[in-house]
């Protein structure tokens, strides 16, 4: 496309000497004129005008380079992009892996192994697989999807439901909603919903058997983790407790003494770690593909 032509800039008078007749003197004669004597008023006037302006020139050049001292706005973290298609791009057992080790996840940094049991089909954000709270903070930013899975410890006596929540956060958005003592301190009795499963351990997993949960949302990446915990023999419990105070020292209720709360926060962190190794490889394809 060729460049549009640009008109010559303006002269405002200059370059037009040549052009001009000369300057003709307005007398032959120089006449002596009486110099008038200056007047306060117009002086202090001026001066003010000149004080005025250099103030706002002043202030105008200040603005400028406040500007562009302003701190640049954080990147996007790498992948961001493709985190958000994961929930129908990458297949089940990447998301939820049928063995999931966790090294250190249990009490006193004992290992941890949980096996999945249930799978759900990805539904649509609605009350039924979100807790009130955390729903209407995702809703406003655009929530996506939710994947939902059970699993069971390498006892069989705790039930643990997982819940990835996709959306379509921006990467500035998505980092402050962990801010603040993070989503489970945000959002307060906010229990997510567990799902049960037929003819497995977790077929009498309801709301009445929650226990303990944790709700995370990691900054690089458009997805809210939630877990909840429960006993596998179908109990009920009273009052759920959020992780980190069911794993506060000192606590000797059996929700505490099994180590709830030490899954519920493990898992999250599992599944964290899972995620970003699904999405390095979805880029790392890309790259490939090129």
């Amino acid at each position: 496309m060729p460049r549009p032509t640009t008109a010559p800039p303006p002269t405002y008078g200059y370059g037009l000497a040549g052009t001009l007749p000369p300057e003709a003197p307005v007398e032959t004669t120089t006449r002596l004129r009486p110099v008038r004597p200056r007047r306060t008023g117009r002086v202090l006037a001026v001066t003010a005008c000149v004080v005025l302006g250099g103030g706002l020139i002043g202030g105008a050049l200040a603005g400028i380079w406040l500007a562009s001292a302003e701190p640049a706005r954080p990147a996007e973290p790498a992948g961001y992009t493709e985190a958000k298609d994961l929930w129908h791009n990458a297949p089940v057992d990447t998301l939820f892996p049928r063995t999931l080790p966790g090294p250190g996840a249990g009490p006193g940094a004992a290992a941890r192994t949980w096996t999945r049991i249930v799978v759900a089909p990805d539904t649509p954000c609605s009350p039924a697989v979100l807790a009130k709270g955390l729903r209407a903070t995702l809703t406003p930013l655009g929530c996506e999807r939710v994947l939902r899975a059970t699993y069971t410890d390498a006892t069989a006596s705790s039930v643990i439901t997982v819940s990835l929540v996709f959306t379509r956060a921006d990467a500035e958005a998505q980092r402050t909603l962990g801010q603040g003592g993070g989503l489970t301190a945000r959002l307060g009795e906010d229990v997510p919903p567990a799902l049960s499963g037929p003819s497995t351990v977790a077929a009498r997993f309801g709301a009445r058997q929650r226990a303990s949960w944790w709700l995370s949302a990691p900054a690089d990446l458009p997805v809210v983790v939630t877990a909840v915990s429960g006993f596998a023999d179908g109990r009920a419990v009273d009052r759920p407790q959020p992780a980190d105070r069911a794993m506060a020292r000192g606590r000797t209720d059996a929700t505490a003494q099994s180590g709830l709360g030490h899954e519920a926060k493990g898992i999250t962190g599992r599944f964290e770690s899972l995620l970003r190794k699904a999405v390095a490889a979805t880029v790392k394809e890309k790259e490939n593909a090129r």
